[in-house]
């Protein structure tokens, strides 16, 4: 299953992809960076640069890392989203894969799945009007170099 997440509420989109994963299918998810973050802009900003403040004193490379790239942003989310302690969860989040943009030789490659006739999931129940940020600009905003 290809999910296209432009212009869909972030947690929409990664509770679907979660639900989709733990019933045993395959996602892919393109597009990860023109995914919405709602909420006002200063909002959303303020959150995630406090979120930045928050490191493991005794050892800052144990912990906790900051997602900066959007695709592994996103693919966080939806690992938030699933039962990450028991097996089930570990499983289904292996089966989920996000990507920036629509890389269709590497799909092909690594999934056996032709992206142009493919069906491409758009969830209509998950675009509303946002008034917010895209993944990417959040981490643009963040620090992200992609």
């Amino acid at each position: 299953m290809i999910v296209d997440a432009e212009g869909l509420v972030l947690g929409r989109v990664c509770s679907f992809v979660a639900k989709q994963a733990l019933l045993g299918e395959n996602v892919i998810v393109i597009n990860a960076e023109k995914a919405m973050l709602s909420g006002r802009k200063e909002m959303i900003l303020q959150k995630e640069l406090r979120w930045l403040e928050i490191q493991n004193i005794g050892s800052p490379l144990k912990g906790p890392n900051h997602e900066k790239r959007p695709d592994k942003y996103v693919r966080r989310a939806i690992r938030g989203m699933l039962p990450w302690h028991k097996y089930r969860g570990r499983d289904a989040f292996s089966r989920v894969m996000v990507y920036m943009g629509v890389p269709t030789e590497e799909i092909k490659k690594f999934h056996n799945v032709d992206v142009k006739s493919a069906k491409i999931e758009k969830l209509e129940k998950a675009r509303k009007p946002v008034s917010g940020l895209s993944v990417a600009e959040v981490c643009k905003a963040v620090g992200g170099k992609f």
